[in-house]
């Protein structure tokens, strides 16, 4: 739980000095700096791409910077980050099946989270509750029996972040708000985002500045110079 009274005495959640990421075909983006404060909701103001998604893949422990030095909660390894650190709405990493029910990927996810030696039963009503009520607030869940094509866009992308979200580690790094076509699913979804930062420090992105009002503690421009 991160406290809103001391939040601002904490250290950052994020800095990043002079990170970047080569492939085999070249530079990917950087050299870049920032620094993500640790509490609520930031918002990366960058333009969409492969660098975007090498950034929060770096941000979040699934890749490494081939350059530069990244420290996430306190910690340099890129094994302990992983550990500390959920993603969500990044296709490469964890697109659904449109084709499956929304029981059978929780049920997977809560398989996946338990010892080897529990049994985990099929997942009924109070474990939608309890997995998808805090990243739904006041929205109506998804049904249980519901395939994953006959959800809303939101829905759908919300059911991700709580299937990643299960463990609420203290950090959650989501793919960006853009992604999203209408303008009301994208401010629902910062709102959520912004709600989960009470209890988290929450990273996403973004092409264009969020409004204000929807609970979002900080905006970072990256810029287009960084990426390529």
């Amino acid at each position: 739980m991160v406290e809103p009274d001391a939040v601002d005495e904490q250290p950052p959640a994020i800095v990043a000095a002079d990170i970047s990421v080569t492939g085999p075909w070249g530079p990917v983006y950087g050299p870049l700096s920032l620094e993500i404060p640790r509490g609520g909701l930031s918002v990366l103001l960058a333009s969409p791409g492969a660098w975007r998604t090498a950034l929060l893949l770096t941000l979040s422990g699934r890749m490494k910077p081939s350059d530069g030095t990244l420290t996430v909660l306190g910690e340099t390894d890129v094994r302990t980050v992983f550990a500390t650190c959920a993603l969500a709405g990044v296709d490469e990493l964890d697109a659904v099946d449109e084709s499956v029910t929304v029981g059978d990927l929780l049920t997977e996810k809560l398989r996946w989270d338990a010892p080897w030696y529990r049994l985990v039963r099929r997942a009924g009503d109070a474990e939608l509750a309890r997995v998808c009520g805090p990243v739904f607030g006041a929205l109506p869940l998804p049904e249980l029996h519901s395939y994953v094509e006959e959800l809303g866009e939101l829905d759908a992308l919300l059911l991700r972040v709580a299937l990643a979200n299960t463990l609420a580690p203290p950090l959650l790094v989501v793919g960006g708000v853009d992604q999203l076509a209408e303008d009301q699913s994208r401010a629902e979804l910062v709102r959520r985002l912004a709600e989960l930062g009470q209890r988290q420090t929450v990273v996403t992105t973004s092409a264009n500045p969020v409004p204000d009002g929807l609970g979002v503690r900080t905006q970072l421009p990256l810029a287009q110079k960084d990426g390529v």
